[in-house]
Parts: C-alpha cells; sequence; structure tokens
C-alpha cells in the first residue's frame, strides 16, 4: 500500500469557528511529508483528527487501509504519534514507561525487551533509564515520547515539533533517526523550522488559517525560489 496516511475533506469546527477548513493530502511510503505553518494554522488540530483524538466534523481519515473513525482500534496499531508537549506519565522512570508502553502495544517476551532495547539506543536514553520522568530535562522528555512513538516499528509516525526543546546536536541526530525510519515508513513531521524541513522532508504542505496554501515537492519549492521566500510570500497572500 503506498499511501499510508490518507485525509480527505477534513472540515473541523470548535463553536462557530472554522479550524480545518476542507483539507486533503496523503503521505505515501517511504517519505516525509513536512508540515508547516504559523501558530494557530490549525496544524495541532489536523494531527488530533488524523489520530482519532479528535472527530471531524465532516470527511475521514485513513491509516495502512483502516478508517480512523470507524476502525480505531485497527488503525492505532498502524501508527506512532508524539503529540504537542510529549504528555508522559512523571511518576514512572523511563524504562516503566517504554515497559508500559510496549505491553499496551501487544509486545511481549523478548519482543518487548528488543523493542525497548533499540528505541533507548537510537534515543540515547541509557543514562536516564531509572529517572523518573519528572526529573527529566525538557529535551529528554521529548526523547522518551519519540521512544514510545517508534517502539512497535509502525509504518506510520504522525509527530509534532519531535525535536522541540532539544540542542542542536540532538536536533541533528533526530533528524537522523528521521530519515533513517523513513525508509519503512510513511512520516508526518509538524516544525516550525523552515531548516527541519529542507533537510530530511520529501514533501511539503503549507497550511494557514485552516487550509491548505500549498503542497509541493522540496524540488518544485527550490525553483521556485526555496521554501522561506515560498512560505513568507504565501503567507502575505492568505
Amino acid at each position: 500500500m503506498n499511501e499510508i496516511i490518507q485525509a480527505e475533506g477534513l472540515v473541523k469546527r470548535f463553536r462557530q469557528r472554522l479550524v480545518v477548513d476542507q483539507i486533503s493530502f496523503c503521505v505515501r511510503a517511504g517519505e516525509i511529508l513536512g508540515f508547516l505553518g504559523p501558530n494557530g494554522a490549525g496544524k495541532t488540530t489536523t494531527l488530533r483528527l488524523l489520530t482519532g483524538f479528535l472527530h471531524p466534523d465532516q470527511g475521514q481519515v485513513t491509516i495502512f487501509g483502516y478508517n480512523v473513525q470507524r476502525q480505531p482500534l485497527k488503525a492505532k496499531r498502524f501508527f506512532g504519534y508524539l503529540p504537542e508537549g510529549s504528555p508522559l506519565y512523571g511518576e514512572m522512570t523511563c524504562r516503566e514507561f517504554l515497559d508500559f508502553i510496549a505491553r499496551i502495544r501487544g509486545l511481549h517476551g523478548e519482543d518487548k525487551r528488543s523493542a525497548i532495547r533499540q528505541a533507548v539506543e537510537q534515543l540515547e536514553l541509557g543514562s536516564v533509564l531509572d529517572l523518573a520522568i519528572d526529573r527529566l530535562s525538557k529535551g529528554f522528555r521529548r526523547r522518551v515520547g519519540l521512544a514510545q512513538a517508534i517502539l512497535h516499528r509502525p509504518p506510520a509516525l504522525i509527530l509534532d515539533e519531535p525535536t522541540d526543546g532539544l540542542d542542536p546536536i540532538q536536533r541533528a541526530q533526530v533528524l537522523s533517526l528521521l530519515k533513517t525510519q523513513a525508509k519503512s515508513c510513511a512520516i508526518l513531521l509538524s516544525t516550525h523550522l523552515l531548516e527541519e524541513i529542507e533537510a530530511i522532508c520529501d514533501r511539503v504542505l503549507i497550511l494557514a488559517q485552516g487550509h491548505i496554501l500549498l503542497q509541493a515537492t522540496l524540488a518544485d519549492v527550490e525553483s521556485a525560489g526555496g521554501l522561506k521566500a515560498l512560505f513568507f510570500r504565501l503567507q502575505g497572500a492568505a
């Protein structure tokens, strides 16, 4: 299946305010789609619609062929989600939290131990495994959040600012990890940082005031003068 994440005609209102307005797009296997827009553009709301945390007023979402609204348990087996703020259980240690998430994901025995070991190595969490999450820095908490998203090796990742709070070296490591992950899954990456999209994304979707201003490949964006120039030009026209 080529189109792993597919959104069709998504609409979401909060009372009389239209937050998401007829959004349609897909993320294909083996690619990273950069999701870009200013604060209030509707990015986080769209991600919550994709993952089933909010229900759309119109439209539908399918992930790996399963409808997120009608088949939520089946759909949620096939994606990892890092939400805004990386909410975690602060009283747990990192080891306890990852073990808990692995069991929720249906991993047991050696499969569970192998998945945790790999995620810990990839996110360099070995030094904090036995610390309570509440004691961790913002950067480490973000890395624990990303570890739980990739733990079950899903075919889709939906990530809301995964590098928020990381220092430049950690950010580069996470971007490198995502580039590697994209070889075997579809990734939707929401970010405020143009350089992240330029570094690892294959396509970009620019959102403003709840609707899509642009969907294009990075090659097409570069031929139009570059992402920064195009983003600010589109923002001025929104």
